[in-house]
């Protein structure tokens, strides 16, 4: 006869308050990086004939591309967590339901891990935008100099 083995996992029980707190912050952070994504996407079109002038076209491309790929993650996202946010009723109806509760607080975990990695691949995006935006600046003002 073989011995069923259960793994005990550690999970920090939190309230329904902070729960909503997090997912109404995740919200929050969402709404602003959609904000900046506009405001990304704008300066790159400002900036566009000075960057084929510049011959970073190539560079800029798969950052674009990434940003792009960003926003639509940022759709999906913010679904996800807003989905999550009416869910939480679960947690506070007076009714004792484990397994749903648990499952809440899967998700809850699971979200918060998507948040984490999708806010790394986003700023690593905007911080290369900026550096390209800026390096085309600073070759237009030369060229301004020069002239």
């Amino acid at each position: 006869m073989k011995t069923k083995i259960q793994k005990g996992t550690f999970r920090e029980w939190l309230t329904a308050e902070e729960l909503h707190e997090e997912s109404k912050k995740w919200s929050s952070e969402l709404k602003f990086a959609k904000d900046e994504q506009k405001f990304l996407n704008s300066m790159v079109k400002d900036y566009t004939l000075d960057i084929i002038d510049s011959d970073m076209f190539n560079t800029v491309q798969p950052v674009v591309e990434a940003m792009n790929k960003s926003e639509k993650e940022l759709v999906d996202l913010f679904k996800k967590v807003q989905l999550h946010e009416n869910q939480l009723q679960i947690m506070v109806d007076d009714v004792n339901q484990n397994r749903m509760e648990n499952a809440y607080l899967d998700t809850h975990a699971d979200l918060e891990k998507e948040m984490e990695r999708y806010f790394i691949k986003y700023r690593e995006a905007k911080n290369k935008i900026f550096d390209i935006v800026s390096q085309v600046i600073k070759r237009k003002k030369q060229k301004r100099l020069l002239n």
